[in-house]
């Protein structure tokens, strides 16, 4: 019988004698000790007699055991303790090697975990957008059976139960750090027809962690109502900010739409009844640079779109089937073009698409004129005319104005990245290109240049740059506010120089007089309960107040001079890889007021991308298969895979025209050098 069992100890045959009983007489035979006792152990009281509690002697886990009750509870416990070395697998571990760096590893036990198998699955279904109908198709199923057949399958339902534990666990944590954030928010939002026709907004946030990393999050994707007017998508964000208990925010960066503008005014009115913006919001609205630039762009290239459209519906003509692309191909191989572009159609409203378009279409000039030779139905379909060697001097002309502002558009658009410090610079060198390409002897850089420059003015003139974002070029320690003046000399008199300085200055000091006061209340609070605690002595030492307010007011001259000493400083020299947060953190204790400054100032985006990269997402998410999952499903989905992908190496799970291309010919080769035998299945 096993050692678990209880059994019956031997009595002795000895007898006691009893006052009165004779000693012939045995005693009555008792049960011996349970054979369970050999795991457990008894408690004493304080005064040394035995407690109703026990201890396992394996896992040291406490039960009670009053001795009427029996010792079942301790029995059952042992059966599957898992400290008791009877309990343990005892096979044979497999090893799992994991891979630490380029030439180094680490080996370990490796046992099979079925929750924590569930959970990677659900991860796994967000980050890769895959339907919850995943985990019962066939082909998983089988996939699973061989890869670990102890994992047990989980239906549609329960996945989305796991998805939905993800996206709950995940938010939990992001808004304990929103709670306990020293800094500001920067947002930025959009809005999305989904194929379903509702109009989902997205809102991320935009902060700078304590350890001085930048750091962005989708927070909120969810329906708006229609219509789409300002105080109802004004109402969608407090809504959202308040669900975070989020109200210290920084500011708001949405493109150049009319009921933005009104959204933004009222979310002024709105958190400046809770104190949450700087300056009473008078700098929370900052406009789309990316937006701007695709207006200012679109008026230029409307003085080119008749050679435009010719060009565009060559292209469409090409892509418009398979065999068109293969003799296309074939034109591109006589005339020995060797590029590797795919010819790509552009969306008439994003210009950089048109650039793109460009950049792979001129190259085949040569193609398209011997497709025209060799194909009678492509002049036929051309209303507007095949393209002229006016038409593709007017587009490689295109293609290098429309050059720099795509490598411009590239360097803003980045989430990864600090940008509100170079927006100020930027913007300065495109009205210097401008304002050169203004003069050129090629007429239509002329022409395109005025247009442009025009509509440049309308949005960028000193009268309408949001001041806070010419404040972060000056937080940049590389130029500070000598840059503002060097730039501005160059399309200004020196009295409207001084005047613009002048101006920056002015609110720099306010904002820096705002978060002097502050730290101050910070300091001031935590300082009042110590001075409670100390009142509480019985030999406190009584300190007059107006001796206090002295101090304060000293502190507050010394402090006052932190901003002044910053900009008196020289610059730093610029040299690549230069890392501003980096420099900021460093210098954190040197300017304690201006690094709080510097920390939510730097985190502006001057983009709203951030937010429309989050629609393309959502458009694989509610695809026409999938056109059935509710809008609160969506948001935990698309939230949770920007949580769950906040990595440095930004995941794309898109694939390129170019390489898929290159698969398909490789493969199509594979089974061009297959013989007829190769191909039968013999039995």
């Amino acid at each position: 019988m096993s050692s678990m069992a209880e059994g019956n100890a031997p009595t002795t045959n000895a007898t006691t004698a009893v006052s009165g009983v004779s000693s012939s007489k045995r005693k009555k035979p008792q049960k011996g000790k349970s054979a369970v006792w050999g795991h457990f152990e008894r408690l004493l009281n304080g005064d040394g007699s035995k407690s109703d509690q026990a201890k396992c002697n394996h896992c040291s886990k406490l039960f009670n055991c009053p001795s009427s009750q029996g010792t079942s509870t301790l029995k059952r416990h042992i059966l599957k303790c898992p400290r008791y070395p009877n309990n343990q697998d005892h096979k044979q571990k497999l090893l799992d090697f994991q891979s630490m760096s380029q030439n180094q590893g680490s080996v370990s036990n490796w046992k099979f975990d079925q929750e924590l198998c569930r959970k990677e699955l659900a991860r796994m279904i967000i980050v890769d957008e895959l339907p919850f109908s995943f985990v019962e198709k066939e082909g998983f199923k089988r996939f699973i059976s061989v890869l670990q057949p102890r994992f047990n399958l989980v239906s549609r339902t329960t996945m989305t139960k796991d998805c939905i534990e993800i996206y709950l666990n995940e938010r939990n944590m992001l808004k304990e750090i929103f709670v306990t954030a020293a800094s500001r928010v920067c947002l930025t939002t959009d809005l999305w027809t989904s194929i379903q026709n509702l109009g989902y907004m997205c809102l991320t946030a935009h902060y700078i962690d304590k350890g001085w990393n930048l750091q962005k999050r989708i927070i909120n994707f969810r329906v708006v109502p229609t219509p789409h007017r300002g105080e109802i998508i004004a109402q969608a964000v407090e809504t959202c900010l308040l669900g975070w208990g989020l109200e210290k925010l920084c500011t708001i960066t949405v493109d150049n739409a009319s009921s933005n503008d009104t959204a933004a005014l009222s979310l002024v009115k709105r958190f400046n009844k809770r104190n949450g913006l700087l300056l009473d919001g008078e700098f929370f609205h900052v406009r789309c640079f990316a937006h701007i630039l695709n207006l200012v762009v679109r008026d230029g290239i409307n003085e080119v779109k008749d050679s435009l459209i010719r060009l565009r519906d060559s292209v469409k003509y090409v892509r418009s089937s398979p065999s068109r692309t293969e003799v296309f191909k074939k034109c591109a191989a006589e005339e020995r073009i060797v590029s590797k572009k795919s010819l790509c159609l552009d969306v008439p409203t994003r210009w950089n698409s048109t650039y793109l378009m460009l950049n792979a279409a001129i190259e085949y000039e040569k193609a398209f004129d011997r497709l025209e030779e060799q194909d009678s139905s492509f002049i036929f379909e051309m209303k507007e005319g095949v393209m002229r060697p006016s038409d593709w001097l007017t587009m490689k002309n295109l293609h290098m104005f429309l050059e720099h502002f795509y490598i411009v558009t590239i360097r803003i658009s980045g989430s990864k990245y600090i940008t509100s410090n170079s927006y100020f610079k930027e913007m300065n060198d495109i009205q210097k290109t401008l304002l050169k390409w203004s003069q050129d002897e090629n007429t239509l850089f002329r022409d395109m240049a005025k247009k442009m420059y025009a509509k440049f003015e309308k949005y960028c003139n000193i009268g309408k740059v949001n001041m806070i974002l010419i404040i972060a070029m000056v937080l940049d320690p590389r130029y500070k506010l000598k840059y503002v003046k060097f730039s501005y000399t160059k399309f200004y008199d020196s009295s409207k120089v001084d005047e613009i300085i002048a101006k920056v200055k002015s609110v720099m000091d306010r904002l820096y007089h705002c978060y002097m006061l502050e730290m101050n209340s910070n300091v001031d609070s935590s300082q009042s309960f110590k001075d409670v605690e100390m009142g509480n002595a019985e030999h406190a030492v009584v300190i007059e107040d107006d001796w206090d307010d002295f101090l304060k007011s000293e502190k507050c001259m010394v402090m006052s001079t932190e901003l002044d000493r910053y900009l008196e400083e020289g610059v730093e020299i610029c040299v690549p890889g230069f890392d501003i947060l980096l420099w900021w953190k460093v210098k954190s204790p040197t300017y304690p007021v201006l690094s709080c400054m510097a920390r939510d100032i730097l985190a502006i985006p001057i983009t709203t991308v951030a937010s429309e990269s989050a629609f393309s997402t959502g458009g694989r998410v509610l695809d026409q298969f999938r056109s059935s999952l509710t809008p609160k499903i969506v948001e935990c989905l698309i939230c949770a895979q920007d949580w769950l992908r906040c990595s440095p190496t930004p995941i794309e799970i898109e694939e390129k025209l170019e390489i898929l291309e290159d698969i398909e010919t490789r493969i199509s080769d594979d089974f061009n050098n297959l013989s007829i035998g190769d191909s039968i299945v013999t039995t």
